[in-house]
């Protein structure tokens, strides 16, 4: 179980560096009634999330459940494979097209109703869901290796903290810092403009090899034989 959280909030992480969540954060922190239009973003965006994830786990995942209610350890091992390549392809993707996606322009709100804050991040969610491969490895680990559907629940619901850390920690410094936050928030997005597809790919492409050394040392382990031997040291190391 310890190493599934591991999983999770490596790739909750990882993923939480994303343009599309940060940067209409970054630009509601420089308006009116900042503070509580970016925590209703934040609201928003983690209640669509996990909503997501929920119907994916609790449909097709409990299913997979309820079919290998006990699965072998190393059906979970390669899935953290598999999961961690997706990481990594997604990365080296960034990567190699980050020139032209640093040149679009990141998505804001244009409408000036409060009321519309929350929709707006829950309608980002909903609209990437489909495109969201490091959720979609996090729900394939989880399903697969989880105990419970609890288990996977709870999993769930620790990836999406992990996913919005950055959107509270913007919170946290309009409450904390209201004179100085207007700057600094503006610097970040300043930043997050330029760079994000380079700092995206490079915290995939980590979270990436992180994930497929845990499921590879996991399969390795199973080796009678001296390499199966120093997997199982440097799983029990690592985990």
């Amino acid at each position: 179980m310890l190493r599934l959280i591991g999983i999770v909030m490596s790739i909750g992480l990882a993923d939480s560096v994303n343009p599309s969540t940060l940067a209409p954060a970054l630009y509601l922190a420089a308006g009116e009634h900042a503070k509580v239009r970016v925590l209703e973003f934040t609201l928003g965006v983690f209640g669509a999330s996990l909503l997501g994830g929920l119907i994916v786990a609790l449909g097709p995942g409990e299913l997979l459940i309820h079919l290998v209610p006990h699965p072998r350890p190393i059906l979970g091992y390669w899935l953290e494979l598999l999961a961690g390549a997706v990481l990594l392809v997604g990365g080296m993707l960034l990567w190699r097209y980050r020139k032209v996606l640093s040149a679009r322009e990141l998505p804001t709100l244009s409408t000036t109703r409060r009321r519309s804050t929350v929709l707006f991040g829950a309608g980002i969610m909903f609209v990437e869901m489909p495109t969201a491969f490091p959720y979609f490895a996090a729900i394939a680990t989880v399903v697969g290796s989880a105990r419970s559907v609890t288990h996977a629940v709870l999993l769930l619901v620790l990836y999406n903290v992990c996913f919005i850390l950055p959107l509270i920690a913007i919170v946290l410094v309009l409450w904390l810092s209201p004179h100085h936050a207007r700057a600094v928030l503006n610097r970040a997005r300043e930043i997050v403009q330029r760079n994000w597809a380079p700092i995206f790919a490079l915290v995939l492409t980590l979270a990436g090899l992180f994930v497929i050394i845990l499921g590879a040392t996991g399969v390795a382990s199973h080796a009678h034989n001296g390499f199966g031997h120093f997997a199982r040291k440097l799983h029990h190391l690592i985990t």
